[in-house]
């Protein structure tokens, strides 16, 4: 099976040329740019067919009206299954019991495992959040809830102190200044990139979340965003120069718009990108015969 690395952006849809609006337009980012043949990423850009990347434009709203949810969005990548359709609402952030059974019934973790692929979910939890669990003060989002109920542990605090898992934030610096936990590994945003595809060529699939995008995009602060996005293109290029195209595919994606259109402090309608880095062999085959790039079936993949 061909590796495949799910990068998961929280909150991350292609907007407008609206350098007002739209922290891509000013960010510094060289390497997105260099995947989209010097474009931009927005929505008038896609579709590309680049050297190392293909850009896609995806309906996050999946013909259900209102605005696209994170529980909803999240279980339709994690399933394959238009979730919204079948409930015939939007709903989110967390899972509500209708999206949870999807979420529990069937996601990639789980046909994954039964076909004998390895998985993993490579973020690390701190020790507070488990506490959290446990106490029921917290209940799981969509990805972890996925990911426990097919059995595939979360990683915690020693994971991530053993190499084993990054922080969600990529560098861990916010579990230095947020969470007092300064034994945790520090790293520069690039070599949190080379940590991320040397841990993901241990597996056949791997995913990662990155929440802060959809977090700064709910701040509606211009310069946060720009410095968020500055830091993802970092850890993009650090990615980039330690993965194997020829044996392994990335896969960026989103479940809504925000980030993109800091005019509102609401999810958006806009499109999802997804963003798909590989060779041009590996992305012409993927998911050749169920034409969904965002959701690969077990006949298929």
């Amino acid at each position: 099976m061909t590796k495949l690395l799910f990068l998961f952006l929280d909150g991350v849809g292609l907007g407008n040329n609206d350098p007002k609006t739209n922290p891509f337009i000013s960010a510094n980012l060289p390497n997105l740019t260099t995947l989209l043949s010097g474009k931009q990423f927005i929505a008038s850009s896609a579709p590309i067919e680049g050297l190392r990347a293909t850009l896609l434009s995806l309906d996050a709203c999946l013909g259900v009206a209102g605005l696209p949810q994170s529980a909803t969005g999240q279980a339709v990548l994690l399933t394959g299954q238009n979730v919204p359709a079948h409930i015939g609402y939007h709903y989110g952030p967390k899972p509500n019991p209708e999206v949870a059974i999807f979420l529990r019934n069937g996601n990639i973790f789980h046909r994954l495992r039964s076909l004998g692929y390895n998985s993993a979910f490579l973020n690390a939890y701190p020790p507070r959040y488990f506490d959290s669990i446990s106490s029921g003060h917290r209940l799981y989002s969509a990805i972890p809830l996925a990911v426990t109920s097919a059995g595939v542990p979360l990683r915690d605090y020693q994971a991530l102190i053993s190499g084993q898992a990054l922080a969600a934030d990529f560098t861990a610096q916010g579990w230095h200044d947020h969470l007092g936990l300064t034994d945790a590994p520090l790293f520069s945003s690039w070599e949190a990139g080379i940590k991320l595809a040397r841990l993901a060529s241990q597996y056949d699939f791997s995913f990662f979340e990155y929440w802060l995008s959809d977090y700064a995009g709910h701040r509606q602060e211009m310069q946060q965003a720009i410095q968020i996005l500055d830091l993802f293109d970092q850890v993009l290029g650090g990615l980039l120069s330690e993965w194997d195209d020829t044996q392994g595919l990335i896969l960026v994606t989103s479940d809504h718009g925000n980030l993109e259109d800091l005019s509102t402090r609401r999810h958006t309608t806009n499109p999802v990108p997804a963003l798909v880095i590989g060779s041009q062999r590996l992305r012409s085959l993927f998911c050749k015969h169920c034409n969904n790039p965002i959701a690969p079936c077990s006949s298929c993949c």
